[in-house]
């Protein structure tokens, strides 16, 4: 029992930062740099997110079931996002959490749900390309609703069980005064969270990565064969399982490897406290490069198939725009030749 108590007490003096021959860098990160990333990612994830939602259900229907997954993983992103404000405002505060134990745990329950509803959301599509690919005579199959339907349906569900057992780690901690929302990787005390984070690392993002692998890696095989290597279909998805792959490695990759060895160090009594801190501040630097996904995903709509781009511009009507302001230098280069032109 003492033991547990003094590792909690060690883990509450790293974490808050008691000891003043350690460096704080992870304290200024934390309050500079994820309020300003958080607060970019919100900014433009929300703008972006909603434009694509008002694409897909204005100007994209009937939807196939790869529109059905896109919709899915806009909502999951921009839900994701949704989530930014709070945390911005608490790290901008000094880690000073004012809206209770609740809404804590809501906040970060969903991030962390919306982030790994976002990673199957993305398997889902890297499976249905390479089935597009590797037997396009199943391809108007797979592009049945039914299909997208089902699939959005596994992947919440498959999510929600992945995430709830973090709302009963989640917790409000109480320290000088002030209120603390803990990040998960900072939860006190540690063993809790342990066994649990190595768990959701494999099954949430190690088995979708070496599922999204093996697609790639199929595709490329595949295209490598003839004939039609180079139809639109086949190099469209093979573009779009590239972007996903970068969005894994880049992205969720660091993040998932750097919340381990977060959980590691603070769970190691003997661990040196500017060790702790070091690993601590990388591990802030990799969770705004996990919300940087819903960039890639942006990037991810126009390449899709589903004449997105095509929309994108009509909704705002640049097309339009675009002729007008032809025809008007049109017109303009002939007045001002004509009026070049020496009197007779």
């Amino acid at each position: 029992m003492k033991d547990n108590q003094s590792d909690s007490a060690m883990n509450s003096i790293l974490y808050y930062g008691e000891y003043h021959n350690c460096t704080n860098v992870d304290q200024l990160m934390q309050r500079y740099f994820l309020s300003v990333s958080y607060a970019i990612i919100f900014i433009v994830g929300f703008l972006g997110n909603v434009t694509s939602l008002c694409v897909y259900l204005t100007k994209l229907q009937p939807w196939k079931s790869s529109s059905i997954i896109m919709v899915n993983l806009a909502l999951t992103d921009l839900l994701y996002v949704l989530s930014m404000p709070f945390l911005v405002y608490y790290y901008s505060s000094g880690n000073s959490w004012m809206l209770g134990d609740f809404m804590c745990r809501f906040v970060r329950f969903g991030f962390h749900f919306n982030l790994y509803g976002s990673i199957l959301f993305l398997t889902c599509l890297a499976v249905f390309r390479y089935v597009v690919v590797m037997n396009p005579l199943r391809s108007a199959q797979v592009q049945q609703k039914i299909w997208g339907i089902a699939a959005c349906s596994a992947v919440w569900i498959i999510a929600a069980a992945e995430i709830t057992p973090m709302l009963t780690m989640i917790t409000l901690e109480e320290h000088n005064n002030k209120t603390y929302c803990l990040d998960f990787a900072s939860t006190i005390p540690v063993d809790v969270v342990r066994w649990y984070s190595l768990l959701l690392t494999v099954i949430g993002f190690l088995l979708p990565l070496l599922v999204v692998s093996m697609c790639y890696i199929g595709i490329v095989k595949q295209l490598a064969k003839g004939p039609y290597t180079t139809t639109p279909c086949r190099m469209r998805a093979r573009r779009v399982t590239i972007l996903i792959l970068v969005v894994f490695i880049v992205c969720f990759l660091p993040y998932h490897i750097l919340r381990v060895l977060r959980i590691e160090t603070r769970n190691i009594q003997e661990s040196p406290c500017m060790v702790v801190r070091t690993v601590h501040a990388a591990y802030i630097i990799s969770r705004p490069l996990a919300a940087f996904n819903t960039f890639f995903n942006l990037a991810l709509y126009t390449l899709s198939g589903d004449k997105f781009r095509s929309a994108f511009l009509s909704i705002f009507y640049w097309d339009n725009w675009l002729t007008k302001a032809r025809s008007l230098l049109h017109v303009s280069t002939i007045s001002k030749a004509g009026s070049d032109m020496p009197a007779v």
